[in-house]
């Protein structure tokens, strides 16, 4: 119903019906399942004091002791959130606040109360009936922790920073080495693919991957999960099945999918019930007794709606596979369909209509099954979905609820919620940020050129949003490709002594305009001065380049000094503390490798990566916020500009001043020449093109080689000084 109409009448009734919905969902995932676990046979210690223990004895080398730690703390964590999970399971049924009589209906019925209103013994019944099931069913965890647990409960609370650790597989990261130097094989290679899955960007990790698999001994089956989802592997099997028109093997798979992404749903949101922190706890600790109780359990709704994105996320990966139960539903209604079971393929149909009912393509196809069936082959949707589907939007509009009234925020997870469960207000406010999001995009203009930049033409392609940090921001069309090729010229006869006075040129201005576009984008009206300008080209070695892991620079921040093991950047010498902007202007694209990459401050966890081109130029902040390496060059050579700012005018580049100052003085020579001043020039004939070369620039001997021969007798060679430092 409409926003306006359904807050109005929402009612506890109305709130009971919904909970009363839980029980039966988790009964028809696992009626397998003890209704209340058994007593746990052996004292399940803390992890967090096992995996300090652990990495204590590995830091002491002491690997057998760090291998056996590390992995009972493995265990210990698993059998924490199992043990939740079973008594969250157990103590909903148990005293859950949808078992027992509801006293205020009865109360209503007694007293003719009619259209809903609470007598004050109404009320007081009521809320004591919540209180009194509130204590019970916190009764009934403690006790039924305690017993699985084998102690307090209280004795395994973690602080958030090592749930994390654990959450991100970090004790597999330790286990792998301790493995390894225990000359444990199989052990290592798991454990190192265990957190490699989850961990994708890891450098190290995936150094050391490559290395298992060039080494004797290892197996192929040793690369195995250990903490592997089983709904992701069977979705990803019947994914598999279904593109090559397997849809036996598929309906297989994606129905073991279903099964087990359902039950994974169903621990989520156990877990959801655990110890949580609120947020803003300083305004938390002003809140009183049922607002406080309201945000905690508006905190359990939202964490319950994540976990939808938490199943249909896949391990290392950062975005979820949309859609992830109805998607399930699309595929196997026409696999059914094509292997002649019109009966499944009907009843699919019919459970995807339940998320999108207005699907007239599925509406279609459900009318085609129908027909197909009969009348007397009744067709509905799935039980247990249909209670999903309840459940989910029931507390939607709780969350909404408080959205609209409480002053809460929400991102829903799920793009099925029907657009009439949502408050005006809200949509209202979802307007208002896409059109500030389409008005951001016009500014831009075409092809997201900014108007505040200098250069008609050049476009903003990626900025720090789109490149996960801040202070980032890539540009392109900086060069044309007949620019890129004549500073790439540069760059060849800069190898031999010899460079073009023409490129010289192009380069300083090149490298002039980068820092004009740097300016505008990241310090209007503040004067950028260079600092450091270096023009460098990278060739790949010789040799096998297949799998290569290697870098062409290694990951650091250019004013500091990285300290990836204590996430920070120092401030001291030798860095160059006074650049405040750096850039590189890539000139060419005909390699292999060569990317460059910004990582976190742990110097391994990848942010974000920007393939070369001729004419990009990217830009980013000098300091440890953006820290940065390149890939390796595998194939071909990759040349660019390399450009460092700063903003003190003491530490401005000496050299390019003194080359500047040097082609000013060309130009005013050249055009002074080109200009017939005296009867004696205009009877000898000379003109404009024949003016004389300039002067060498400081530097070393002009070269004898052939080619600069050729280019001397064109009056177009000069020498320049070479950078060898290759600072980037």
């Amino acid at each position: 119903m409409p926003s306006s109409s359904w807050s109005s009448s929402w009612s506890w009734s109305s709130w009971c019906r919904c909970r009363c919905l839980v029980p039966l969902v988790v009964v028809l995932l696992a009626a397998s399942r003890a209704h209340f676990p058994p007593a746990s046979s052996r004292r399940l210690d803390p992890y967090d004091s096992l995996y300090a223990d652990g990495r204590r004895a590995y830091f002491a080398q002491d690997w057998a002791r760090a291998a056996e730690l590390l992995q009972r703390s493995l265990h210990s964590y698993a059998g924490l959130r199992e043990a939740r999970r079973a008594c969250q399971r157990g103590c909903r049924g148990e005293a859950g606040f949808a078992a027992g009589a509801r006293p205020w209906e009865e109360r209503e019925g007694e007293e003719g109360g009619g259209g809903g209103s609470f007598s004050s013994s109404s009320s007081s019944s009521s809320s004591f009936f919540f209180e009194r099931r509130l204590l019970q069913r916190a009764e009934c965890l403690e006790e039924c922790l305690g017993r699985r647990l084998g102690g307090q409960p209280t004795r395994h609370r973690v602080s958030r920073a090592v749930r994390q650790e654990f959450e991100e597989r970090e004790p597999y990261n330790y286990l792998q080495v301790a493995f390894f130097k225990l000359k444990k094989l199989d052990e290592a290679v798991s454990s190192a693919h265990t957190f490699f899955v989850a961990n994708p960007q890891h450098l190290q990790m995936r150094e050391d991957i490559e290395k298992y698999h060039r080494m004797a001994g290892v197996k192929l089956e040793s690369f195995r999960d250990l903490q592997a989802m089983p709904h992701w592997e069977a979705y990803e099997a019947g994914v598999r099945h279904y593109r090559v028109d397997n849809y036996r093997q598929a309906v297989t798979k994606l129905e073991e999918s279903l099964k087990e992404g359902l039950v994974a749903l169903e621990d989520c949101r156990a877990l959801c019930e655990g110890p949580q922190v609120l947020e803003d706890n300083e305004d938390n600790m002003q809140l009183g007794l049922y607002e406080a109780i309201a945000a905690y359990y508006l905190q359990v709704l939202k964490c319950r709606q994540q976990c939808i994105l938490d199943i249909a996320t896949k391990p290392g990966r950062v975005s979820s596979t949309e859609d992830f139960i109805p998607s399930h539903f699309d595929l196997l209604q026409f696999a059914y369909e094509r292997i002649g079971n019109q009966a499944a393929a009907a009843e699919c149909a019919a459970t995807y209509l339940l998320f999108y009912p207005t699907d007239e393509a599925m509406q279609e196809k459900l009318k085609q099954y129908r027909a197909e069936l009969g009348e007397d082959i009744p067709v509905a949707a799935r039980e247990i979905i249909h209670l999903y589907v309840q459940r989910s939007l029931m507390e939607k509009k709780l969350i909404y609820y408080a959205v609209e009234h409480l002053g809460e925020t929400f991102q829903d997870p799920e793009p099925w919620t029907p657009e009439e469960l949502i408050p005006e207000s809200v949509k209202e406010k979802q307007k208002e940020d896409q059109g500030k999001q389409s008005l951001r995009i016009s500014d831009l203009g075409p092809q997201g050129k900014s108007e505040s930049l200098p250069f008609e033409g050049v476009t903003i392609t990626m900025d720090s949003q789109q490149l996960n940090g801040s202070q980032r921001v890539v540009l392109d069309r900086v060069l044309t490709e007949s620019e890129c090729k004549d500073i790439l010229q540069l760059a060849e006869l800069a190898q031999e002594g010899v460079v073009s006075w023409k490129d010289a040129k192009l380069f300083l201005q090149a490298s002039e305009k980068s820092r004009e576009i740097v300016e505008s984008y990241f310090t209007p009206g503040k004067r950028l001065y260079f600092s450091f300008t270096h023009l460098v080209c990278r060739t790949a070695t010789e040799g096998e380049q297949e799998g290569r892991m290697d870098l062409s620079h290694p990951v650091h921040a250019d004013n500091c000094l990285l300290d990836p093991e204590g996430n920070t950047c120092w401030k001291e010498p030798p860095a160059y503390m006074y650049r405040d902007y750096s850039a590189i202007l890539y000139l060419n694209d005909d390699f292999q490798g060569g990317n460059l990459f910004f990582t976190e401050t742990d110097a391994v966890t990848i942010t974000a990566q920007v393939r070369p081109k001729c004419g990009r130029l990217v830009a980013f902040s000098s300091g440890g916020e953006n820290p940065h390496g390149v890939w390796a060059v595998t194939q071909g050579r990759r040349c660019a500009i390399a450009l460092w700012y700063t903003l003190s005018p003491e530490h401005v580049e000496q050299e390019r001043s003194q080359a500047e100052e040097l082609v000013k003085q060309t130009n005013e020579r050249e055009q002074s020449e080109s200009e017939p001043d005296s009867e004696e020039n205009a009877r000898a004939g000379h003109g404009g093109g024949d003016s004389p070369e300039p002067p060498a620039l400081q530097g070393r001997a002009r070269s004898t080689s052939r080619r600069a021969k050729s280019d001397s007798e064109s009056g177009a060679q000069h020498t320049m000084g070479q950078r060898t430092r290759d600072e980037f």
